[in-house]
């Protein structure tokens, strides 16, 4: 058995290892809680409620796991539902939570309409809430996160692209040269591995851009433009602060 086959059943053991225990210490939390004949002091109350949270993100991350092993494991299918994926983004950013207690808002600009293709409604709402949400922790101060839309036709192929970046480097995360998109983040779980592969399973693609170090990346405006990146080593904390999106799309 070759790695690559392997690798789907190592993460079917492991949800099937984890999940077990994570369920007999939830149910023990809750039992602790709910004993009338012994009740908790209000200090060991406040430990078991934080104990039961831990517990719940670890259940949590087992399901997205378990999730990341279906999809890789080609066991998942995506509903086919006609979707206006530029309306969709609308909507779920609408519903993202914004860090307002740090100054930081989320704006949908562009084309409102006319990217239509095939996909799983519900997956790609999940996925692009989890890049939204990431992007929007990413932002230290005060600044308005844009997601721009944009409908673009090459070689006959017309794609719905996405970029989300701060206000006034829009273009220039557009223009910049296509780097790997970091999804190890902490507080986010394994929603970005998840979402990547959502976006891919419509035959899309996610990056970030490629920042040259030196070239004002830390400011409004990130990056030069085509081959910035050429020029030295990777702004890898410019780049955590923005991505594309970018699906083929009918018409």
């Amino acid at each position: 058995m070759t790695t690559e086959e392997s690798y789907p059943k190592l993460i079917s053991l492991a949800v099937h290892e984890l999940r077990s225990p994570a369920s007999v210490v939830g149910g023990y939390l809750r039992m602790l809680q709910r004993d009338r004949e012994a009740p908790l002091s209000e200090h060991h109350q406040k430990l078991v409620t934080e104990a039961e949270k831990s517990c719940e993100r670890l259940v949590a991350l087992i399901a997205e796991l378990s999730e990341i092993g279906k999809i890789d494991d080609g066991l998942v299918a995506l509903s086919a539902s006609d979707t206006d994926l530029f309306v969709l983004i609308a909507e779920v950013a609408a519903s993202v939570p914004e860090a307002g207690e740090r100054g930081v808002s989320l704006e949908v600009r562009g084309q409102p309409g006319g990217a239509r293709l095939t996909g799983d409604a519900v997956r790609l709402r999940a996925a692009f809430g989890a890049i939204f949400h990431a992007l929007l922790r990413e932002m230290p101060g005060p600044c308005v996160v844009v997601a721009d839309r944009r409908l673009v036709r090459q070689s006959g192929q017309s794609s719905a692209v996405v970029v989300v970046a701060e206000e006034g480097g829009v273009q220039a995360a557009y223009d910049a040269p296509a780097g790997a998109f970091d999804e190890k983040r902490g507080g986010v779980g394994l929603s970005l591995p998840i979402a990547r592969r959502v976006v891919e399973a419509h035959g899309g693609r996610l990056w970030s851009p490629a920042y040259a170090t030196g070239s004002g990346a830390a400011g409004p405006a990130f990056g030069e433009g085509p081959g910035a990146a050429q020029s030295g080593a990777i702004d890898e904390r410019a780049a955590r602060r923005a991505a594309v999106i970018a699906f083929p799309v009918k018409g």
